[in-house]
């Protein structure tokens, strides 16, 4: 959606800027003159008002109905009143003129969207791959050897035994055994990272060189890398920010902020 009306509104901001007299003094040239002329700027400013800007004017609205101000409302305020402005002027009711920068300026948030979308998409194309790289079972330690069951079936506190070549399932700690751990889906390190007894292990990561056994301390949802998939989902949805709803004041991501309340 970025992308489609970043493109558009792209093609429409052309000839806005082109016939701009701010840009014409500018550079030195003089666009050509006709009848009509100096309707290109306001028409196409509206279109790209309209069609570019819809998506912040929308995220405002919503931000506002939450009571969560953010990047939305900042954006849809500062279109808003370009525009506005600029349309007063034509009409001769204002004299300041904003249409090649409230073009602009649409264009260049679309394009910063629609490259943070396109990163998060990355992101969560990536972590699915991962997830899906997981082990469907588990060799749980019995007092009588090991059973193969569902990772699903995981409960904090088992004991398991993960193989040379296997992938640890859960999260947890190991309790016996020393092994190499390729930990590069995790952290993007290709070089393997030593682990011995006491030391915690994430699931995904696979042993080596040797086998080891571990007791699990997170599964399902309450492990790393599950926790990732949320902060990725998360961010996906265009949070606001920090959501601090203070009678007085307290910490928000390292800062003091202070937050209306509405």
């Amino acid at each position: 959606m970025f992308r489609d009306r970043f493109w558009l509104s792209l093609f429409l901001t052309l000839p806005v800027v082109f016939f701009s007299e701010m840009i014409q003094e500018w550079f030195g040239y003089r666009a050509p003159s006709f009848s009509g002329a100096e309707w290109i700027a306001p028409v196409l400013g509206t279109v790209i008002f309209v069609y570019g800007g819809s998506p912040f004017l929308k995220g405002a609205l919503t931000e506002i109905r939450d009571r969560a101000p953010g990047m939305m409302l900042l954006i849809g305020m500062a279109i808003t009143v370009a525009f506005a402005a600029s349309a007063a002027t034509t009409l001769s009711w204002f004299d300041l003129e904003f249409w090649w920068e409230l073009a602009a300026l649409i264009v260049i948030m679309l394009l910063g969207h629609w490259m943070e979308m396109r990163a998060i998409g990355q992101a969560q194309g990536a972590l699915s791959a991962l997830a899906a790289l997981l082990p469907d079972e588990a060799e749980r330690v019995t007092d009588d050897g090991t059973e193969m069951i569902a990772v699903s079936e995981l409960l904090v506190g088992d004991l398991l035994l993960v193989r040379p070549g296997g992938r640890v399932p859960a999260d947890g700690v190991i309790v016996d055994g020393e092994a190499e751990l390729d930990e590069s889906m995790i952290t993007g390190e290709s070089k393997p990272v030593a682990k011995k007894t006491g030391d915690k292990v994430v699931a995904g990561t696979v042993a080596t060189d040797s086998s080891i056994r571990m007791r699990v301390e997170a599964v399902g949802e309450e492990t790393a890398l599950a926790g990732i998939e949320r902060l990725v989902a998360k961010r996906s949805s265009r949070a606001p920010g920090p959501r601090c709803w203070p009678t007085g004041r307290r910490r928000c991501s390292s800062m003091w902020r202070w937050r209306p309340r509405w």
